[in-house]
């Protein structure tokens, strides 16, 4: 796994804090701009302490008007320099849309490659602590839909550090998507081992190469972000009844690290989706649809599983809440039920 090592460990949201600064220092077009960015040091802390080092020209504090700081973001990646706008929330990107899906994704191609953009769109995604519909999505397989965009949607603080760096350097816009529960703060402390080794230097990840976090023989388990965590437990109560399930953590969506995909699960045979966004339309049929055009190559012991949201609003409802996003006890049934070979077991949240 890529974050191995007994050193210096940083949360998350340290560690990104971390690659915007090394890079704010490497290059002076890099600067940050977005809702509480700056002296709050953002709301999940991904800006902490940066304002105090680099002043507000270059973090800043913008209205709460995610349609203005979006263009205005674009235009400063068109003439040049080099932004990182944070949109609070995922949920709130149809505010602004327009901006990413008909100009932020397209202009490059739209002008034949004349003008670059150089753009980093940072948000938190995922649920888990009762803050309802409006603000637990995640929504990643939207911006991966939309051509011109490029996903990342780290599991951990080393990825964090690294695929940030790779962002910031890249001339393309990058979706840069972080999840809440792994962020390691305090105040939303519900899931644990949030910190891990990160190196103090400056180190890119390259995009489109997936990681497999545990090696196994049974199954596959390919998801990303939280549900990666999630998932390694899950593993060990499924190592503890026999089953040996391997974990494939996709980093980034676009680009998609597809060979990866198919490698694993012609190792295995047996494939479950996990994935805390909407089961339908989703990362969840994308993956399963790459095996199923794959057969020639990809020998299945057992149908392609899904295990994702049910096609409902986050509740606010803790139970509910629970209920609906994939949790440790709901991965480790759908994995028994795939290498027993179980048509129809019952699931807390799958397909139908």
């Amino acid at each position: 796994m890529s974050n191995t090592g007994t050193a210096r460990r940083l949360t998350m949201a340290q560690a990104i804090s971390e690659a915007i600064g090394q890079e704010m220092e490497r290059d002076e077009r890099v600067f940050v701009m977005g809702e509480d960015v700056g002296k709050y040091g953002g709301i999940f802390s991904a800006t902490t302490g940066l304002l105090d080092r680099f002043g507000k020209d270059r973090i800043m504090d913008t209205p709460i008007s995610e349609t203005a700081f979006m263009g205005a973001a674009l235009g400063a990646a068109a003439e040049g320099l080099r932004p990182i706008s944070e949109l609070m929330f995922v949920d709130f990107f149809g505010v602004c849309f327009d901006q990413i899906y008909n100009h932020i994704a397209k202009n490059t191609y739209m002008s034949g490659g004349a003008v670059k953009v150089p753009l980093v769109i940072t948000t938190g995604i995922g649920g888990g602590y009762n803050d309802a519909a409006q603000h637990s999505q995640c929504l990643y397989s939207i911006f991966a839909h939309v051509p011109g965009l490029k996903v990342v949607v780290p599991s951990n603080a080393y990825d964090a550090k690294g695929l940030m760096i790779q962002a910031i350097r890249d001339d393309n816009p990058v979706v840069f998507l972080y999840h809440k529960g792994i962020m390691g703060l305090t105040w939303m402390s519900y899931f644990e081992g949030s910190t891990t080794h990160v190196p103090a230097e400056a180190y890119a990840l390259p995009f489109g190469e997936a990681a497999v976090v545990r090696e196994g023989a049974d199954l596959t388990i390919v998801t990303l972000s939280q549900m990666v965590q999630k998932s390694l437990v899950a593993a060990e109560q499924l190592q503890a009844d026999g089953i040996s399930a391997e974990i494939l953590d996709l980093r980034t969506l676009v680009p998609l690290d597809k060979q990866a995909v198919l490698r694993s699960v012609a190792r295995t045979g047996r494939l479950l989706v996990v994935d805390e966004d909407y089961l339908s339309f989703g990362l969840s049929g994308e993956i399963a649809a790459i095996v199923a055009e794959n057969l020639d190559s990809v020998a299945l012991k057992a149908p392609v599983r899904r295990l994702a949201v049910p096609d409902v609003p986050i509740p606010f409802s803790r139970p509910l809440e629970q209920f609906a996003i994939p949790q440790v006890d709901a991965i480790a049934q759908a994995a028994r039920a795939l290498v027993s070979g179980a048509a129809h077991a019952t699931l807390t949240t799958t397909e139908n």
